[in-house]
């Protein structure tokens, strides 16, 4: 089945819900929903689940999925949404397991517990993926909840409105709301914000400062932006206006460059905005790198080898 053919069957509420969005009330066949587009108090936003039709209100504007999807990552190139889609499908299958036949109010976490992050599982992943475990526990916690009558858990990763995203070996998604995760320092306000794709980014990060400046790792230099989704980079746009330097850790690919554009086209003129893709050249991301690193050191302690902890060229920002 080809992927054009799938997408007409994933339902805009699943989508939606995927991306951490759920209704506020429902009215026969609609559900009514907080704009996705901008903050809003009163629901504006409407889901026609017989139809598989949207309208949001405050645009004057509607459609089915691909519609959707074109105006969440403000783009026309069908092949594009299709991918974006695509990718965001494993987040509605996982959490969702039967999304076909789940109702579309229907809740995808229910006896929710949110503990200390603690699991050996969870523990080992973040180490396979390269991450500093103590830095985890500090930045993270640990999601259990129940789905179909399953228990699971999960890594979870707050955001500024009480929302976590969530990830294990097997899956990522979101307990809504969808929200970006913004750290700020204590004390005076920082002049930094150093903005990130998603949180194993940041774990990437810190985990990195940490490796190359142990003494001193120097983190509360600057304040940090987890978008959490390049689809909530127009969220980031008024927060990050507080600070004279922003410094984008963003993917390289065409969404990571994409929601570099719309930081630059917002403040290029009056902030200083650095692109840090740079240092992971070659990566997906920054994860990638830290990864590959990791094992390109590992290879090298193998031999016998040592790299002096202040070379020229290390990762220090």
């Amino acid at each position: 089945m080809s992927f054009v053919a799938k997408e007409k069957k994933i339902r805009i509420a699943d989508y939606l819900r995927s991306l951490g969005y759920s209704p506020v009330k429902q009215q026969r066949v609609n559900l009514w929903y907080k704009s996705p587009f901008r903050k809003e108090n009163e629901p504006s936003f409407k889901v026609n689940t017989e139809r598989e039709q949207w309208f949001d209100f405050g645009l004057g504007k509607g459609g089915n999925i691909i519609a959707l999807a074109a105006h969440l990552y403000a783009t026309e190139s069908v092949p594009y949404i299709l991918k974006r889609i695509e990718e965001q499908t494993p987040h509605v299958r996982p959490v969702s397991f039967s999304f076909h036949r789940q109702s579309a109010t229907e809740p995808s976490f229910q006896q929710l517990d949110i503990v200390q992050l603690s699991s050996p599982a969870l523990l080992s992943y973040l180490q396979e993926r390269g991450i500093n475990t103590a830095l985890a526990k500090r930045e993270c916690r640990e999601a259990h909840f129940t789905n179909n009558g399953k228990r699971y858990f999960a890594i979870a990763f707050p955001n500024i409105s009480g929302g976590y995203e969530i990830r294990n070996r097997y899956f990522k998604g979101c307990i809504a709301p969808k929200e970006i995760s913004h750290i700020r320092q204590s004390g005076e306000p920082r002049k930094a914000c150093y903005v990130f794709e998603g949180f194993m980014d940041y774990l990437s990060f810190l985990t990195l400062r940490l490796e190359s400046c142990p003494q001193s790792p120097d983190f509360d230099r600057q304040d940090y932006m987890v978008l959490n989704s390049v689809a909530n980079v127009s969220k980031a746009l008024y927060p990050l206006g507080s600070y004279e330097r922003i410094h984008c850790f963003l993917d390289n690919d065409r969404a990571g460059m994409e929601a570099l554009q719309q930081i630059r086209k917002e403040y290029d003129n009056t902030r200083h905005i650095r692109d840090a893709s740079h240092i992971y050249s070659g990566c997906k991301d920054l994860n990638e790198y830290l990864q590959k690193r990791a094992e390109t050191k590992k290879q090298a302690q193998s031999i016998r080898m040592k790299t002096p902890p202040n070379k020229p060229g290390g990762f220090r920002l």
